[in-house]
């Protein structure tokens, strides 16, 4: 575990500012005892950073919902020990919180991730680069579809889950983002 993810579980598990310690739920049979939780969350922080980075287009604002989201789940206390099912409900909340801080800014998200460029990655960062400029400029709904399904490679039924849909319109609603991502990409000059 990296120094970033030692700080950062030590950070999910406190309480955000101004919470009180009396009000956390406490520890029942399926609750997940420390060393789960620090095993849960070296398997997902890194995975669930890069969605939110990703969907929100700001680096610190990911970091800022990762922790709110592991401590979120941590006090919700979801009754099962399937981890595929928990780190689905932490993708949903992990949504809902992302959806939420729109909601309350009303804002338009700005360019994804920086990527710094070196001559040692050559094309391949301006690949990347190129791409991630181009998820820039999809609607956020898009970018989180095709992030769950193709980054995370969550089955339709699982990415509905996540944002709240039902699963027979994911089907066209990942359609219809590859769509806009594929016209994006063409006129970019990229695979033309």
């Amino acid at each position: 575990m990296t120094s970033w993810s030692r700080h950062a579980c030590q950070l999910a598990l406190m309480p955000p500012p101004g919470l009180e310690a009396q009000t956390l739920r406490p520890a029942t049979e399926s609750a997940m005892d420390e060393h789960q939780f620090r095993a849960f969350y070296s398997r997902t922080a890194a995975p669930l950073r890069a969605y939110l980075a990703s969907a929100s287009g700001n680096q610190a604002l990911a970091d800022d919902l990762l922790q709110e989201s592991y401590y979120r789940l941590l006090r919700a206390d979801p009754k099962t020990n399937d981890e595929n099912h928990r780190k689905n409900y932490l993708f949903r909340i992990a949504t809902n919180l992302l959806r939420d801080h729109f909601r309350r800014r009303r804002e338009e998200t700005g360019p994804m991730v920086d990527v710094q460029s070196s001559p040692s990655h050559g094309a391949r960062v301006e690949l990347h680069s190129d791409l991630m400029a181009v998820m820039a400029n999809l609607r956020r709904r898009d970018r989180e579809l095709l992030w769950l399904a193709y980054v995370e490679g969550m089955s339709h039924r699982e990415v509905a889950g996540v944002l709240g849909l039902s699963t027979a319109s994911v089907r066209p609603m990942l359609f219809r983002a590859r769509q806009r991502m594929a016209d994006l990409l063409r006129a970019g000059g990229i695979g033309s």
